[in-house]
């Protein structure tokens, strides 16, 4: 049932949000992951594909591997935002990408799937609990080239001409999820959507300034009306004079409806939840530049640790990872962290006036003498397989890992760190010490429930 005082503005809108939304996830292709053989693909986005159920995603190791994300059908339009983004940037690597409302983290894999080769992602939240749950997927996902940080979006006023594309997945009153969220239909009234359009006016007013000249604008609701979308949209062009819309380049056949420069992803039209988007650059697009990082840092800035530690960078840190990319290594207060080095100046700027959840990759954690390899190392793409000893666990062993519980190492395992793999890709850490093996599993990444269904779910 829908709200009392809601108006569908599109025909069929009211049945269609009656029926099964459909389940869709995106592969994660930097780990080599395709869409199934004979999966029906989502048309605007060549990683994702829809599911003919909803299958127990919590007990698949894959899910937890990064292998996949599930991911609305509708929210991907923003890989072909970002590839479009870039395009009209005129960039061919060294892209530094905002997602401002990010969590949980789907339109930001979107983004980091769609940049180009040496580019950035910097991914806010402002709530501290949402924060947390975002830096674990983007952790899983693997891309080492990430910032995670936690406040109001106000902050980036401190940082204004920093970004080439800003995205903006704004706080909205929720339309888009009524058949999914009973309390989204509880929850709604015109009220809330004017209160929402005031919230969407302050965010994007922050944002326009972190903007670079030349830089694009990506804001998204999952809302259908006009207040909080052609309304937005009109808005924000009177307000900045040099903003100039971009229309989105979206094929005919494949759904999606534009009105007055917003393409609505409508349920009944298209196979996915109710979603809108809209692109707009800060003057012509591409016209003006950000000051380009330095490549190379000093050797003694790779190699920098705080003094606060009982330990220097451990040597073993460089050879865990691959020798694709250049990283500056620093011990920040027991983590050690690995910055891609072409990034540092920024990160460094950026730390000094964000608050800052975690940056780059997270190798490991340094206790007395010892250099705990981290979780988020374990499922990097800038790990180097065969650094470390590994032993492949079959399912049930998976999942008592997963629920981070002991597991046995056959015999003649090596002592030390280990990296347990499953279906032939990384799945995390143990210390084997002889007579058992303690399980690294991040406690607060781990699953709760206890009904493990007999057979793994089967998704990629």
């Amino acid at each position: 049932m829908l709200p009392k005082d809601f108006i569908s503005p599109f025909p069929g809108l009211e049945e269609a949000l009656s029926e099964e939304p459909a389940v869709s996830v995106r592969v994660n292709r930097a780990k080599g992951i395709a869409v199934p053989h004979g999966a029906e693909s989502v048309p605007w986005c060549p990683s994702g594909f829809w599911l003919g159920d909803r299958p127990q995603f919590t007990w698949d190791p894959a899910l937890h591997q990064g292998l996949y994300y599930v991911q609305d059908a509708s929210s991907m339009i923003t890989t072909l935002a970002v590839k479009q983004a870039v395009s009209l940037l005129g960039l061919t690597s060294g892209v530094l990408l905002l997602d401002a409302c990010a969590a949980p983290g789907g339109k930001t894999i979107a983004a980091i799937d769609a940049l180009p080769p040496g580019s950035m992602a910097v991914a806010n939240e402002y709530v501290p609990g949402r924060a947390a749950i975002l830096a674990e997927n983007l952790a899983k996902w693997g891309s080492p080239a990430k910032m995670v940080t936690r406040g109001d979006t106000a902050r980036f006023r401190r940082l204004p001409g920093t970004f080439d594309i800003v995205m903006a997945d704004v706080p909205c009153s929720g339309e888009g999820m009524f058949r999914k969220d009973p309390e989204a239909v509880r929850q709604w009234t015109p009220a809330l959507v004017e209160e929402c359009a005031a919230r969407q006016r302050e965010i994007v007013a922050n944002l326009w300034e972190t903007l670079r000249e030349g830089g694009i604008f990506i804001y998204s609701t999952c809302t259908f009306n006009r207040t909080e979308n052609e309304d937005m949209l009109a808005w924000l062009l009177a307000e900045y004079p040099d903003g100039i819309h971009i229309s989105l380049d979206i094929p005919d056949g494949w759904g999606p409806v534009t009105t007055d420069g917003c393409t609505h992803f409508v349920p009944g039209r298209v196979r996915g939840e109710g979603l809108t988007i809209f692109m707009v650059s800060k003057g012509v697009p591409g016209s003006g530049m950000r000051q380009q990082p330095s490549r190379r840092a000093s050797s003694a800035d790779r190699n920098r640790k705080s003094k606060k530690t009982s330990a220097p960078v451990s040597p073993d840190c460089f050879r865990w990872l691959d020798s694709g990319e250049e990283y500056d290594i620093r011990d920040e207060n027991g983590r050690i962290v690995a910055v891609p080095t072409l990034w540092s100046a920024q990160v460094k700027e950026m730390s000094g006036k964000l608050d800052v959840v975690g940056c780059g990759l997270e190798l490991a954690t340094v206790k007395g003498r010892d250099v705990i390899p981290s979780q988020s190392l374990a499922l990097s793409t800038a790990l180097r397989r065969g650094a470390f000893p590994e032993v492949t666990v079959d399912y049930a062993a998976a999942v008592a890992y997963l629920r981070r519980e002991a597991v046995a190492m056959p015999d003649g395992t090596p002592r030390g760190f280990v990296l347990l793999t499953y279906g032939g890709y990384p799945l995390g850490f143990v210390k084997n010490i002889g007579n058992r093996a303690n399980n690294l599993y991040p406690a607060e990444w781990r699953i709760l429930s206890t009904h493990i269904p007999p057979v793994p779910p089967s998704v990629v």
